[in-house]
């Protein structure tokens, strides 16, 4: 069962072939055997699991539901889960039981999806390799001595190691496509406000995105449907009708003009990965579509003012964290700064700690125009390059990730290569724009993502492009050795 995609699963539980239970026992069995040489879990939900199956079995026999009704899947542990633990990878809310659920969990739970429990990450998704989780670091099934990417991590482990049909995963800087790369599976970051932040605890406000972390794109079209939409409760999620991503997969690409910018092939990418990326191209070139070179210059200043401006936000939003209302306490504080300063020290990890500190200095009354603000007037920059490419090319192309997936501790002492590890994906994030990440092919026995960025809310293009591609190959098809 755990090798069939979500719309194969749908359909055999609405012919009979099995219930939603025994696919969600199978699932449970899975984790229960596997997951202890991955560590993708951080809670597991076996009991609640098993009761929303027998819901969603009921409503599968009464003829109603739709296409996620009785899929099991896991939630990334930043969306808040009524009554479940929502810990954020964190010791800091390690102990916090959130008492409402999230938009994204409301919608995946209204649509039948059955949560089989909430998957790691690195420690309040700041990370590009699942190692700053106060869990312990997520292995990658591929090669379990190599890191699977981050933030998300865990739930990019869980579906590439079939232990979900399917995951959600956050996008900060790549947090969604980086992992989907370095683990071989589909991982698609929406236009920013497509998808609802409310109750998606915040690290990066206006960067942070949900998303799909699937095997296909058909099955990310299908995930995504549920979860796109206004909500209210979101002041930054937009007003704006939701297509219908399924119905336009099997549109034709010929004639669709692929834009390549100079900047992502220059030095830095790793060989292997080059090639693949090329024989990817080359594969869009035989389904039709041409191939022009763009360039988006200011691409190079992404990685500098993104860790700028994303530190400059997490510093603000992790304010909240103070030790007095919710999450970690010290024990017989002194008195009040006491109570702050030990229970902030003793909750955040140095990775957390290092971007509140970058992100304070920047927001100081000293350097806000300095850094902040030039940093600001960067994004638009670089918002304004892709502006400019759009009006010549239907998608842009190129490598998800530099490299393949690295060993686990060989960029822990020295963040600046760990962060270089996003240096294609985050001028996406600075952009808002939509992007996916599909697999391609292999590097040193290891897989290699394809990205595909998009305009504006054209996310039903993206689906439609990288489900061609996945039509006349068979990357996405492909499991790690024991877990088939």
């Amino acid at each position: 069962m755990h090798d069939k995609s979500i719309r194969e699963l749908a359909d055999s539980l609405r012919a009979g072939e099995f219930s939603s239970e025994e696919l969600t026992r199978h699932f449970l069995d899975r984790i229960e055997r596997h997951d202890g040489g991955l560590n993708s879990f951080i809670t597991v939900c076996a009991e609640e699991a098993l009761e929303a199956a027998r819901v969603a079995d009921q409503r599968l026999r009464a003829g109603e539901g739709g296409a996620l009704t009785g899929i099991p899947m896991a939630h990334k542990d930043i969306f808040c889960t009524a009554g479940v633990r929502t810990s954020c990878g964190s010791r800091m809310l390690d102990n916090f039981v959130a008492p409402y659920d999230a938009t994204v969990t409301e919608r995946l739970k209204a649509a039948g999806a059955v949560m089989l429990g909430k998957t790691n990450m690195d420690e309040f998704a700041m990370g590009s390799s699942n190692e700053t989780s106060y869990y312990g670091p997520v292995r990658n099934p591929w090669n379990t001595h190599t890191v699977p990417g981050g933030s998300s991590g865990g739930s990019a482990v869980a579906v590439a190691a079939r232990l979900a049909p399917f995951a959600t995963g956050t996008d900060t800087g790549g947090s969604i496509r980086q992992p989907a790369s370095l683990c071989g599976i589909t991982g698609l970051k929406p236009t920013y406000g497509r998808v609802s932040r409310w109750g998606m605890i915040a690290f990066a406000s206006s960067l942070d995105q949900g998303g799909p972390m699937t095997r296909t794109a058909e099955d990310a079209a299908l995930v995504l449907q549920a979860m796109a939409g206004f909500d209210p409760r979101d002041s930054t999620c937009v007003d704006r009708e939701v297509p219908d991503y399924h119905s336009a997969l099997e549109n034709d690409i010929s004639g669709l003009t692929i834009g390549l910018p100079k900047e992502f092939f220059a030095e830095g990418m790793d060989e292997g990965v080059a090639r693949v990326v090329e024989a990817a191209i080359g594969e869009y070139r035989r389904l039709g579509a041409e191939v022009k070179e763009i360039s988006l210059p200011n691409s190079g200043l992404s990685v500098p003012a993104y860790y700028v401006v994303a530190p400059a936000e997490c510093s603000s939003n992790l304010s909240r964290f103070d030790g007095v209302r919710f999450g970690h306490r010290c024990e017989e504080p002194k008195d009040l700064e006491d109570l702050y300063k030990r229970s902030r020290g003793e909750g955040f990890g140095a990775e957390v700690k290092r971007r509140i500190m970058i992100g304070t200095y920047a927001l100081s009354a000293g350097y806000y125009d300095a850094y902040y603000l030039k940093a600001q007037q960067i994004r638009r920059l670089i918002s304004d390059d892709f502006r400019r490419a759009f009006q010549e090319v239907d998608v842009i192309m190129g490598p998800t990730s530099p490299g393949v997936a690295f060993r686990l501790g060989e960029k822990s002492d020295d963040p600046v290569s760990m962060y270089l590890s996003d240096i294609y994906t985050i001028a996406v994030n600075l952009a808002g724009l939509p992007g996916i990440s599909i697999p391609a092919g292999f590097s040193d026995g290891l897989p290699v993502g394809l990205q595909i960025i998009g305009d504006y809310f054209q996310e039903g293009r993206l689906l439609n492009v990288a489900h061609r591609f996945q039509q006349a190959t068979d990357w996405h098809r492909q499991a790690p050795e024991g877990y088939a």
